[in-house]
């Protein structure tokens, strides 16, 4: 029996609560609570800006330095990137000025990062994705200080 698009409009009607239930279980990390938000927003601030490190002057680089080097292209994908961040820090409820920051942030590094050559020098040296993480982590160590990790 075939289902009809028009029919599946609803997640429900194909994926049991139990199922996703089952799902939450086994990935934790795919949560709404702060601490999931927490871990996915600082692993994707690590891949976008501190991946690899450059072999003698030990600079660390991610995704948003060397996807940004393609034109056009990486500078989308890496915006689109960044302004997951921003959704995510909208789904912990942080103000509409932190989050009208976080975006400054990222449009800046679009922007700048779009021009040719220059660019991506700037890529290289602004961070909007570390400067963002640092407005989310205050946020979540103030208003949820038991998501906050010691390291050690």
């Amino acid at each position: 029996m075939a289902i009809r698009p028009e029919k599946m409009n609803n997640p429900a009607d194909y994926v049991s609560q139990e199922q996703l239930d089952q799902l939450k279980a086994n990935f934790p990390q795919l949560g709404t609570d702060p601490a999931a938000i927490r871990k996915r927003v600082e692993a994707l601030e690590l891949v976008l800006e501190r991946s690899f490190v450059i072999p003698g002057i030990n600079r660390h680089v991610g995704l948003d330095s060397i996807v940004g080097l393609v034109p056009v292209v990486g500078d989308i994908i890496t915006a689109a990137m960044g302004a997951y961040m921003v959704w995510e820090a909208r789904n912990l409820g942080m103000s509409k000025f932190q989050m009208a920051r976080m975006a400054a942030n990222v449009g800046v590094d679009t922007l700048l990062g779009a021009v040719p050559l220059a660019g991506d020098l700037f890529d290289f040296l602004y961070r909007s994705n570390t400067k963002n993480l640092r407005i989310i982590r205050k946020h979540l160590d103030k208003h949820h200080p038991e998501t906050k990790v010691i390291e050690g």
